[in-house]
């Protein structure tokens, strides 16, 4: 069999509006997500032996604690294979940053899962797929939906809504990461303080060629992770100053977006990345679902 080479996306989240903590740890989450043409890439080789996972990055693991490896694993019980997964190499080429709400270790694990299914010629349903997803991080799922989405309960039962129209992405990431439980914590403990401002999170609306009219852009994680990295304010607030429609944090942060004309989207970038104090500024647009699901060989 030839290398399969798969490109996931990322994606972000338009609206994340954040209910309480649930007795099984989570909070029930209403969320909007979009996929985006950022993406990293996957090489899967066939190969004798056990299996191998390579990064491009240095510090990432590429061990059973990497969300591919552990896909991998899944899938191989799943098939009804015994011990470990065997026969497979796959290769990460990392080109969405890491720990910024993006979705990228959740969107190599969909990709992952896909392409060793059919290297393996194994004969499982696409719903079994996702479902193996859904065991092993609740982001997951959208990857198997792709395009405009909304995701309900933990964020993992997903929903596919009309594309939005197409537009100019910028993504700006700063020089820290933002762990998931730190920005959840943070919310619980801002949840009843009395200066907390009703709809501080809004940072604008957007059209986007919906029947339904304009979205409103909200993150209800946004302020509590601001209050400890002020400097997410002030992305949001440079993109909204270069021309943004509409813009604010991704899921738990740390990368923020804005949202523009796709004529305008490559000048924004480049005058954002002129003016950051050691930001990294990416260019990108929003994917339809079509074009998200095949990257990934659906």
């Amino acid at each position: 069999m030839p290398d399969l080479v798969l490109r996931p996306s990322a994606k972000i989240n338009l609206s994340l509006r954040v209910g309480p903590c649930r007795p099984d740890g989570y909070h029930d989450v209403r969320t909007v997500l979009q996929s985006i043409a950022l993406h990293d890439v996957l090489t899967i080789q066939a190969s004798r032996g056990p299996f191998v996972l390579t990064t491009n990055v240095p510090h990432m693991p590429a061990d059973e604690t990497n969300l591919v490896w552990r896909a991998a694993q899944a899938l191989w019980t799943a098939m009804r294979r015994d011990g470990d997964p065997r026969h497979a190499r796959v290769a990460i080429d990392k080109r969405i940053p890491v720990g910024a709400g993006l979705g990228g270790g959740s969107a190599d694990a969909a990709a992952a899962l896909v392409g060793l299914h059919r290297l393996w010629k194994g004969r499982l349903t696409p719903g079994d797929l996702l479902r193996i997803g859904a065991s092993l991080g609740v982001d997951v799922p959208f990857f198997f939906v792709g395009g405009t989405a909304l995701g309900v309960d933990r964020g993992d039962v997903v929903y596919p809504l009309v594309d939005a129209a197409r537009l100019g992405v910028v993504i700006i990431r700063p020089n820290f990461s933002v762990s998931t439980a730190d920005a959840y914590r943070w919310f619980d403990e801002h949840a009843d303080r009395a200066d907390k401002e009703p709809g501080a999170a809004t940072s604008g609306a957007v059209r986007l060629g919906w029947p339904m009219g304009p979205l409103a852009i909200a993150n209800d994680l946004q302020a509590p992770v601001a209050a400890r990295h002020p400097v997410i304010a002030d992305m949001v607030w440079a993109c909204r100053s270069a021309g943004a429609e509409a813009a604010g944090m991704t899921g738990s942060g740390s990368a923020v977006f804005g949202l523009f004309d796709p004529a305008a989207v490559s000048q924004a970038a480049r005058d954002l990345a002129r003016t950051s104090e050691g930001w990294r500024v990416f260019a990108t647009r929003t994917l339809p679902r079509r074009d998200a699901c095949r990257r990934i060989g659906l």
